[in-house]
């Protein structure tokens, strides 16, 4: 793979170098990544009924079958999982004029750097 790359034997030494170090490639990947849970199902014999009911639910609410189920399974075993709510902002907006130039500032283009 790398001798197909055209560069300076510095970079491939260093390339190199990465690549026999896996357990810093996989803890590279995993960084900022949400953990996943470790257990996991494996259902068997879902009645095509089922099947088709939680594939049409999933669709319509745009979400994966996975997590359709998950979420399903969690609200009848834990219920619901909390939600974010901002209801106590709603019409506390309170008008900044201030604020609004700041925000006016930083929308206006300045074409000489678009050139």
């Amino acid at each position: 793979m790398l001798q197909d790359v055209e560069t300076s034997p510095a970079v491939i030494d260093s390339v190199r170098g990465r690549l026999d170090n896996t357990d810093a490639c996989i803890d590279c990947y995993h960084v900022g990544m949400k953990r996943q849970a470790d257990i996991q199902y494996t259902i068997r014999g879902v009645p095509p009924e089922v099947d088709r009911a939680l594939r049409q639910r999933a669709e319509r609410r745009k979400k994966s079958l996975n997590q359709l189920i998950l979420d399903e399974l969690t609200a009848v075993t834990i219920g619901d999982r909390p939600r974010a709510d901002f209801s106590d902002l709603v019409g506390r907006w309170t008008p900044d004029p201030a604020f609004d130039e700041i925000i006016s500032s930083q929308r206006r283009i300045d074409w000489k750097k678009w050139r």
